[in-house]
């Protein structure tokens, strides 16, 4: 098994609690609503939500994707610290074993946040993974935190 790690950072306009608690605490109640297109449903199927917990994102028929289920290992309110790990499902294809985010949400000067993310890629065989060909995940990833990112300026009562 061969393990690629990749950082990103995405600034945001969000205090980070706000967007912490839409993005991350909410996401089973709001992917499917702001992105129907994509998101059909994501369902808990083990556990109570808090880490440990398993989730299963069904996609719709817009999506290249039919499902992927994810294991929340961390999740730490009060720090802002998310740790989850896709650990079945079609992204994963023939290439990976699995793919760890733990993603981090700092305040900055201006009232809004700084998105810390690690990418860790388990690959199935020695496949070496290169930052382009995960470009388009990243991509993805960034696509929904401006959609949140979005929904929360639209709505400023909302996470407050």
């Amino acid at each position: 098994m061969g393990v690629s790690t990749f950082k990103h950072e995405y600034s945001s306009s969000i205090a980070p609690s706000r967007i912490f608690k839409a993005l991350i605490i909410d996401s089973r109640i709001l992917l499917p609503k702001l992105l129907p297109q994509f998101v059909k449903e994501i369902i808990l199927i083990q556990g109570d939500g808090e880490a440990g917990s398993i989730e299963q994102i069904n996609f719709n028929e817009a999506s290249p994707f039919k499902y992927l289920k994810q294991k929340i290992e961390v999740l730490d309110k009060d720090n802002l610290v998310c740790k989850y790990t896709l650990i079945e499902g079609d992204p994963l294809g023939n290439m990976f074993e699995s793919i760890t985010y733990d993603v981090k949400f700092e305040a900055n000067s201006d009232g809004g946040c700084l998105c810390k993310m690690t990418s860790i890629y388990n690959t199935i065989g020695d496949f070496d993974v290169k930052e382009e060909e995960v470009e388009e995940g990243r991509e993805s990833n960034i696509a929904i935190y401006r959609v949140v990112e979005s929904y929360l300026l639209e709505n400023p009562h909302l996470y407050a």
